[in-house]
């Protein structure tokens, strides 16, 4: 089951690369509506996920909400926190590997999706990619 979370964070990044490569300037302050998350703050909150997820992995269940940071920093936590998950399921687990893919990593792919979304609002959609031919594996974030 670990190498499958494994392989699953390694695609959630690899989407999540998709998602954001080149986006416009100020893409951070996008959002759906008056009263939905930014992409900064849907950011933030999915690198909050992968912390969660990493104290959960040690049997910890404690969240903390963050305050998003500025874009780029926001990229660079994400992508930092979301390699410290991926090395934390390399060693046992102190909860079910199906509660921590039915927790943090089903709702970050949901919230890659809100960013690519966001990104077709903004008028500077992603450019389409055959996922199921993108070399993709464990370990790769």
């Amino acid at each position: 089951m670990n190498a499958f979370l494994r392989h699953t964070v390694a695609t959630l990044a690899f989407r999540f690369r998709k998602a954001i490569q080149d986006a416009p300037e100020g893409f951070g302050e996008v959002s759906a509506g008056a009263d939905s998350r930014t992409a900064v703050q849907i950011l933030a909150h999915m690198g909050d996920l992968f912390d969660w997820g990493i104290r959960l992995a040690d049997g910890v269940h404690e969240w903390h909400d963050s305050t998003p940071l500025e874009w780029d920093a926001e990229v660079e936590r994400f992508l930092r926190t979301l390699a410290e998950f991926d090395r934390r399921l390399e060693s046992a687990l102190l909860c079910p590997a199906e509660r921590l893919f039915q927790g943090p990593v089903a709702d970050a792919l949901t919230h890659v999706g809100q960013l690519a979304m966001l990104r077709r609002i903004s008028g500077s959609p992603a450019k389409p990619k055959n996922y199921f031919k993108a070399e993709i594996g464990a370990g790769t974030i």
